[in-house]
């Protein structure tokens, strides 16, 4: 007897695809986290491979958390179904993700979680439960999955690497799925090959089948096991043969939602009704279906001939043959017959407590405007967002406002769903729920919260106009709050700064003065942490920079002074308060404490901006090789929400790695596209500082002559220095000379080491070569007290090329090695390479290993994320919590750094990188 001859026959003919799961299956027993996802149309057997598949597999605990569609709208519902049997393991799970995880289920109040730190949760549960044995966690029709869950699901499935879990999920073809669950591994599961698809067919049906019949039969149902099996089922050898069925197209697809509803309508009448109850209550609940026939009037015995016709079998819960069959009755039956079947579970379910179930029957039998269940669903909508269900709130209130009779309050529905969508990152739903709105309907504080939304959503969807449209159109809003709503009107008013930083000089409908003018306005509405950021902010706009730097001072005191909520709501002003301060270090702290801060409560998109924003700080400080960490956290943070890490380019940083000019100017040309100025200005600023490194300072000239021009606050500050240098080599001293004055007033009035290094470097570049020695050694001394490696290695370069001009050659190259030692250590190539020529012209030979090489190239990207972390104390919970992955992990990737480094010790590890 063959394979195929002995398996079950929704199975026949998926040896290769078993196999697959078999040893998904196995790895996850040996502790190597899996996922897969099993996508068909309906009736090619996806719940049948799954379930051979675990039946098949030994030593491994099945858990199932399937999905239903009355409870597409409650979120974390299959996630909470999941959780309850893993219980006992919770308090093996770090305390904040504990805790998001009893938020999310209803079970404890809190703040709402992030449902990525409840992701975080989950897989932690899960590692735990493994540990003690292995799990497979099986998600049948995850298309009807609520979005939380479908959100935590994919994000556990795309960080399984070092667990004793395997976590399998089969939906149909859907393109919120395939959105949600992009980087997991898929199989695509098609009909049977034609073989396999006669020899189910022959199987199946009684009497033998003529072979070019069942060829054809194979052909025009495309290989559809539940086709075949119950074309079997329904007619024998002879009938099939029979021409006139033989000429009837064969039950496939809609046809065999047709043939299914056949069978329905021979059985009785009330049988009839009771098999609607049953599809109408998706979770197949036995309890509601029996109180809701009652309810109807049908007899107990009711659902006899639908299990006599084995279109159901009722037993702890009532379960459809396959779901082919509940949608072909549901959607078979009259409208009014639909909605009285509702009606009946809403009642009962009431009546037994499901609030929840109860208000999703009533919306769904209900036929136009219902104010009092409109606002039992808004409940609903405001209890999904206490549990952190942002996009099941925004579906709630979504048909809250359908619900609501047309007017102010639907308008105000209307828009709440359209805020919690966008809050999800449902940009699409978003957009779609304004284009629902008229603004002339709005009053003033609806229509300023109408133009936040907007400006947001440029932001995410990357519209030219609306980005550099942004800072107008909150000065709009800002308006429309003003006397109304204070607090609104300040948040607006930062927003538009923010607005104004991303599209530079390309902003229109606001010109700098203009805002400056409005921020100060807006720091006298109310008075507050707000208050004092306005205040700092106009003062940067408009004020002398000595008058602006008392007030800046004073609002990142006091930012430093948040503690970490009000950090993750009002830090952000803090980044260019302290670079226009040139405070690079207050920078850094203030970043890495928002990072930390929205790691711990697991706001990814958060995580995400800081991570970036460190990333290009880093390039300003000049240590590329730092920011490239950065970019690479951000690439691994971007895989394990789902989107493509591939397009996170940072074109500065690719200017600064080497990459060709042609190659950097046409990733930033492409950004400029989309109204990014600002990131556009800071290719060019890298794409100048590696002119500069190559000796193409006319070059470096041109490209910061324009940019020093338009003047555009800190974003200029910090091109100064590299302008005046372009200018100085290149012949143009006069014309970078007032240049060097104002770096040097803003040396005298911030006086930090770093402002007072460079604009000292930039005065010795400038000076005769009586004085120009002591500016250097005064730019090396402000510098080593900073925390800019390449500014000071520029400032070693600088004074080694002067004294090799000056026949010092011993003392020219103790200054060069210095320079070359920080550009090999910070990842800078070009001036590396131009410390080395210079240090070659001095007759010393260079050789191309640099003492402090620590092996460490030798480490993936994430290994090096890891081993710096555990090199500076940090345990494995704490890496684990701050990538988003588990201990497992993090102990899988440990053992694999010290096996490369060949180290044996956490202390062996931090001294083997000491010297990076």
């Amino acid at each position: 007897m063959t394979l195929i001859d002995a398996a079950p026959p929704a199975i026949l003919g998926r040896t290769g695809e078993l196999d697959r799961l078999g040893a998904l299956l196995s790895s996850a027993r040996n502790g190597v986290g899996t996922a897969l996802s099993v996508v068909g149309e309906p009736g090619v057997g996806k719940t049948a491979l799954l379930d051979a598949a675990v039946a098949g597999a030994r030593g491994i605990r099945v858990l199932r958390s399937d999905g239903y569609e009355a409870e597409s709208a409650m979120p974390y519902a299959a996630v909470q179904r999941l959780g309850a049997p893993l219980a006992e393991h919770l308090d093996r799970v770090p305390a904040r993700q504990a805790a998001a995880l009893r938020i999310a289920a209803g079970v404890d109040e809190g703040e709402p979680p992030d449902r990525f730190l409840v992701g975080l949760g989950l897989l932690s549960l899960l590692a735990a439960a493994g540990d003690a044995e292995p799990i497979a966690w099986v998600v049948d029709d995850a298309h009807l999955v609520d979005a939380e869950s479908l959100e935590v699901l994919a994000f556990v499935a795309r960080r399984l690497a070092a667990e004793r879990v395997a976590l399998l999920l089969s939906s149909r073809p859907d393109p919120r799925v395939g959105v949600v669950t992009a980087g997991v591994p898929a199989m695509d599961l098609g009909g049977l090959d034609q073989q396999a698809a006669v020899q189910l067919l022959s199987r199946s049906v009684r009497g033998a089948v003529d072979p070019l019949l069942a060829t054809r039969i194979a052909e025009e149902t495309g290989g559809n096991p539940l086709a075949l099996i119950d074309l079997g089922r329904e007619f024998t050898a002879e009938q099939l043969t029979d021409s006139t069925v033989a000429r009837t197209p064969m039950p496939v697809g809609e046809r065999l939602e047709a043939h299914y509803l056949s069978q329905v309508g021979a059985i009785p009448h009330e049988a009839q009704r009771w098999l609607l109850v049953a599809a109408a209550e998706s979770t197949g609940d036995r309890e509601l279906i029996d109180a809701a026939a009652e309810r109807l009037g049908l007899p107990a015995d009711a659902s006899g001939p639908a299990e006599h016709a084995r279109l159901v079998s009722v037993r702890r819960t009532v379960d459809f043959r396959h779901p082919l069959i509940r949608s072909a009755v549901y959607n078979g039956m009259p409208a009014d017959d639909r909605r009285r079947a509702h009606e009946a579970l809403a009642a009962v379910a009431d009546e037994h407590g499901r609030t929840d179930l109860g208000v999703w029957h009533s919306a769904t039998a209900a036929i136009g405007a219902d104010d009092r269940l409109a606002a039992r669903m808004k409940q609903m909508a405001d209890a999904a967002g206490v549990r952190g269900g942002s996009l099941s709130r925004a579906q709630l209130l979504t048909r809250a406002a359908d619900l609501t009779t047309d007017g102010p309050e639907r308008d105000l529905r209307i828009l709440a769903a359209a805020e919690a969508a966008a809050s999800a990152g449902a940009v699409g739903l978003a957009v779609e729920l304004l284009g629902r709105l008229d603004d002339d309907r709005l009053d003033p504080i609806g229509l300023g919260r109408v133009l936040t939304l907007r400006a947001m959503l440029a932001l995410f969807i990357a519209d030219h106009d609306g980005v550099v449209g942004g800072a107008a159109t909150m000065l709009r809003a800002a308006t429309l709050f003003h006397g109304r709503a204070p607090e609104l009107e300040q948040r607006a008013l930062l927003r538009a700064f923010d607005y104004v930083l991303m599209a530079e000089w390309a902003a229109e409908g606001v010109s700098l003065p203009e805002l400056g003018r409005r921020l100060a306005d807006g720091a006298k509405v109310a008075d507050g942490p707000m208050s004092v950021q306005l205040r700092a902010l106009a003062a940067h706009v408009l004020q002398p920079y000595d008058v602006a730097v008392p007030l800046m001072r004073e609002a990142v005191a006091m930012i430093r002074g948040f503690d970490d909520a009000q950090l993750l709501d009002l830090g952000s002003v803090g980044v260019a308060l302290t670079m226009a301060l040139w405070e690079e270090r207050v920078c850094v702290e203030l970043l890495e404490r928002m990072l930390s801060g929205a790691r711990d409560a697991g706001v990814l998109r958060v995580v995400d901006s800081a991570l970036w924003l460190l990333g290009l700080l880093e390039l300003v400080r000049g240590d590329p090789g730092t920011s490239g960490r950065y970019i690479e956290q951000v690439r691994e943070l971007r895989r394990a929400m789902g989107y493509d890490a591939e397009q996170v380019v940072n074109a500065s940083h690719l200017a600064w790695s080497g990459a060709p000019t042609e190659v950097v100017e046409q990733v930033a040309e492409g950004v400029l596209a989309t109204g990014f100025a600002g990131a556009w200005t800071i290719a060019m600023t890298g794409l100048g500082v590696r002119e500069i490194a190559d000796g193409h300072y006319r070059d470096a000239f041109e490209r910061f002559a324009p940019l020093v021009a338009r003047d555009f606050l800190q974003v200029t500050y910090q091109q100064l220095p590299d302008f005046i240098e372009a200018g100085v080599r290149s012949g143009r001293v006069e014309e970078v000379r007032p240049s060097a004055e104002r770096l040097a007033g803003f040396a005298a009035v911030s006086g930090t080491p770093w402002v007072s290094g460079v604009a000292a470097r930039s005065d010795a570049l400038l000076a005769d070569d009586a004085d120009a020695e002591a500016r250097y050694l005064e730019a090396i001394g402000h510098l080593e007290r900073a925390t800019a490696p390449s500014d000071l290695a520029r400032a070693h370069l600088v004074f080694g090329e002067w004294l090799r001009r000056m026949k010092r050659r011993r003392e020219a190259r103790e200054q060069l090695r210095a320079a070359l030692a920080i550009f090999s250590r910070v990842g800078a190539p070009a001036f590396a390479a131009r410390a080395r020529r210079e240090l070659e012209a001095t007759g010393e030979h260079v050789p191309h290993h640099l003492p402090g090489d620590d092996g460490a190239e030798a480490l993936t990207p994430q290994e090096g994320t890891i081993a710096g972390m555990a090199a500076e104390g940090k345990t494995n919970a704490e890496i684990g919590a701050t990538l988003f992955i588990s201990v497992n992990t993090v102990d899988y990737h440990l053992r694999k750094v010290f096996r490369k480094l060949g180290v044996t010790s956490r202390k062996q590890l931090a001294e083997r990188l000491g010297n990076r």
